[in-house]
């Protein structure tokens, strides 16, 4: 029988972030063998991440990363079930490790791959299960990636994440710290006004019809002529717009204008049109609601 050290003990834990205890049981079951050993404690990690995979996983944080350049960005849902792990070096470092895996997978990074039981991504949230004892989750993300200027706002100590994509946008633009104000004024409308379409076109014809039906049921028995109820409806049509498409919105900088003349006065002084092709919100939790 192997003799085992507490150096040999501690090796095992740097390299695995098990337990003291756990090490040194697996170290003696494996007589000593490292790679036994490792196996040892992956099992138990597996089996532990399964038992406590029932527990709920409502708080952590959102992950983000942005290129330099901005061509691209990265928001990711890391859940837990604890503020307090989620404020850990570990759950901090478990969120950039699953943004790297997620730039590293680049286009091949769907939502099978994330859920993938022997995809990097649930092997990495796996470990950190063994390690910090709380069930974990990485139940989204979004990439977005070579089709314009992508901006990020992290709202409330990262429980909610924006992103933002912008076309029109050129070198000189981007430079300049009006288009920077801009940016970090839609994102902030998008994190506090939660709009779901970029544009009145985005939305789709079977959500219009089923708007238009509940419109035309309130109007039913009113005795108003056809014509008439046509444009009551279309009216309410134009309010639905204002709650639900972004440039429809009342700015939240300013009730009295809406975000599509705040991003026309920003043509003006840019010299050029900007437009916000698509965007993402994610807060955490909304996902297990």
């Amino acid at each position: 029988m192997a003799t085992i050290t507490a150096d040999m003990v501690k090796k095992l834990r740097d390299q695995t972030g098990a337990g003291m205890m756990e090490c040194k049981t697996a170290l003696t079951q494996a007589n000593g063998d490292f790679e036994e050993a490792n196996t040892i404690l992956r099992k138990r990690g597996l089996a532990s991440a399964a038992k406590k995979a029932g527990r709920a996983a409502s708080e952590g944080l959102i992950a983000y990363r942005v290129a330099a350049d901005h061509s691209s960005g990265t928001l990711a849902e890391v859940n837990c079930e604890s503020d307090f792990v989620a404020r850990t070096p570990d759950f901090l470092q478990l969120m950039q490790n699953v943004l790297a895996e997620i730039d590293k997978a680049g286009a091949a990074a769907t939502d099978a791959w994330l859920k993938d039981p022997n995809g990097p991504v649930q092997k990495l949230v796996a470990a950190a299960i063994a390690k910090l004892g709380e069930n974990m989750a990485v139940p989204r993300f979004v990439r977005y990636a070579g089709q314009g200027y992508v901006g990020q706002y992290i709202h409330l100590g990262g429980k909610i994440g924006v992103q933002v994509e912008f076309a029109g946008v050129t070198p000189a633009i981007s430079a300049r710290e009006e288009f920077t104000t801009l940016v970090k004024e839609i994102a902030m409308q998008i994190a506090a006004a939660s709009p779901s379409y970029a544009s009145r076109d985005a939305v789709a014809a079977d959500v219009l019809d089923k708007e238009r039906a509940i419109y035309r049921a309130q109007m039913e028995n009113s005795g108003k002529p056809a014509g008439v109820i046509d444009k009551i409806v279309e009216g309410k049509l134009g309010a639905f717009y204002g709650q639900v498409v972004l440039v429809d919105q009342p700015s939240i900088r300013d009730p009295k204008t809406t975000v599509k003349n705040v991003l026309a006065a920003a043509a003006q002084t840019l010299g050029a049109p900007v437009t916000v092709t698509r965007f993402a919100r994610l807060r955490v939790g909304e996902a297990a609601q």
